[in-house]
């Protein structure tokens, strides 16, 4: 019994991260929406970015709170979780003929990404000049990302609006606009909060049953985070779009290594002291 508060404020954590996780994208399309930005610069940014806020906020905190061990081990973890369940389920489900054109640059990205991970890992420590390089290979995957989706229109975007589209957005009232801004920053406090709840729970959790807090966040915790991964997989098999699946697979595993771990070495002082147990 003693461990029955840890455990349920674990879960309750869990929740509140995917929950938060779902109002912060929702909100933040919309805005994106309103003030202009282009839906397929929304899709290949704020879309992609999604399913990947759970682990980044949880590596962040828990670096912050002097855990690098949850850190490292919830990204490896949901990279693990991401592709020998998520993506299996896909393809057992469904398999699916990818496009080689789409495929391979991120396929190769990943590897790449992973590559690099390793050889970063192999003295024990991912220095913050190493999570810039990492940081370097996120922005240069996000703006690649734009390009592509720029490219796949065949319409501009900008002249793709209606007149009463643009009418119906400078009508939208300052109330719902601000309601927007207000659920917006009430997602990010509650990723921010469940990421604690799980952090410290898991820290307890750990103690107790005299394990490291990197087989915790690499197996139960990774699991958890990557329950949008597993909806978004879901919901592209049921509307027979399991290309969909796959691409957020590819690139929720090169955003855990180039964003994720990538600000965890530039936050922690000293860098990422890694246990070798959570990479090899």
């Amino acid at each position: 019994m003693e461990m029955f508060l840890p455990i349920v404020m674990f879960i309750i954590g869990i929740i509140v991260i995917i929950k938060g996780g779902d109002i912060f994208v929702d909100s933040a399309m919309w805005i994106a929406e309103i003030t202009g930005i282009p839906k397929i610069i929304i899709g290949a940014t704020i879309v992609s970015l999604a399913t990947t806020l759970p682990e980044f906020f949880i590596a962040s905190m828990a670096t912050i709170m002097g855990s690098p061990e949850i850190a490292v081990g919830n990204a490896i973890g949901a990279i693990i979780c991401n592709t020998g369940l998520v993506l299996a389920i896909s393809m057992i489900a469904m398999p699916v003929e990818v496009e080689k054109k789409k495929f391979m640059p991120r396929a190769f990205m990943m590897v790449v990404s992973m590559v690099l991970l390793l050889l970063f890992s192999t003295d024990g420590n991912i220095n913050r000049i190493e999570g810039v390089v990492l940081l370097g290979l996120f922005v240069y995957y996000i703006r690649k990302n734009i390009k592509g989706a720029k490219k796949s229109l065949q319409i501009p975007d900008e002249t793709a609006m209606t007149i009463d589209e643009i009418s119906v957005r400078r009508r939208v009232k300052k109330r719902e606009f601000a309601k927007h801004i207000v659920v917006f920053i009430i997602g990010a406090i509650l990723i921010g909060c469940g990421a604690r709840l799980l952090v410290v729970n898991a820290q307890i959790i750990a103690r107790y049953y005299g394990v490291t807090e990197g087989v915790i966040s690499l197996t139960i915790m990774a699991l958890g985070t990557s329950l949008p991964e597993l909806t978004t997989v879901l919901t592209s098999i049921y509307k027979k779009e399991s290309g969909v699946a796959v691409g957020n697979v590819i690139g929720a595993n090169i955003l855990n290594i180039t964003m994720t771990i990538a600000a965890s070495s530039i936050l922690a002082r000293g860098g990422l002291v890694l246990n070798s147990r959570n990479i090899h």
